[in-house]
C-alpha cells in the first residue's frame, strides 16, 4: 500500500513559480508510475503531467507544456512538479497519484489507471 502525501501548495501572484512535492510511503515507488493531477472548482479532475518509473519518459497536458516539469528522485520517493510562469487559470487542487507499472517507459494519463492518489494540495494563482 502507498501513501503519498502532497505539499508546495500555496497563493501566488501570477506569473510566479512554486515547486509542489508529493513524498510517497509505504513503499518504493522506484517501480511506480507517477502523475499529476489538478481539479477546479466546478471542473472535473484533469490530467497535468506524467514519468515514468524509470525517469526517462514524461508526458504533459497542452495548457502546461512548456511552463511545467515532472521529475522524481526515486531514492527520496518523491516526485516533484516545477510551475513556472503560473496563470490565474492554474488555480486547481493539485493531486498526486501512483501506478504500479511493469515497464520503465511506461506512462498513465488518465485518472482511471491509477491505483494511489494523495490529498491534495490546493495552488492559488492570483491576477
Amino acid at each position: 500500500q502507498v501513501q503519498l502525501v502532497e505539499s508546495g501548495g500555496r497563493l501566488v501572484q501570477a506569473g510566479g513559480s512554486l515547486r509542489l512535492s508529493c513524498a510517497a510511503a509505504g513503499g518504493t515507488i522506484s517501480s511506480v508510475a507517477m502523475g499529476w493531477f489538478r481539479q477546479a472548482p466546478g471542473k472535473e479532475r484533469e490530467f497535468v503531467a506524467a514519468i515514468s518509473w524509470g525517469g526517462v519518459i514524461t508526458r504533459y497536458a497542452d495548457s502546461v507544456q512548456g511552463r511545467f516539469s515532472i521529475s522524481r528522485d526515486n531514492a527520496k520517493n518523491t516526485v516533484y512538479l516545477q510551475m513556472n510562469s503560473l496563470k490565474p487559470e492554474d488555480t486547481a487542487v493539485y493531486y498526486c497519484a501512483a501506478s504500479w507499472s511493469t515497464s520503465w517507459s511506461t506512462i498513465y494519463l488518465k485518472s482511471d489507471e491509477y491505483n494511489y492518489w494523495g490529498q491534495g494540495t490546493q495552488v492559488t494563482v492570483s491576477s
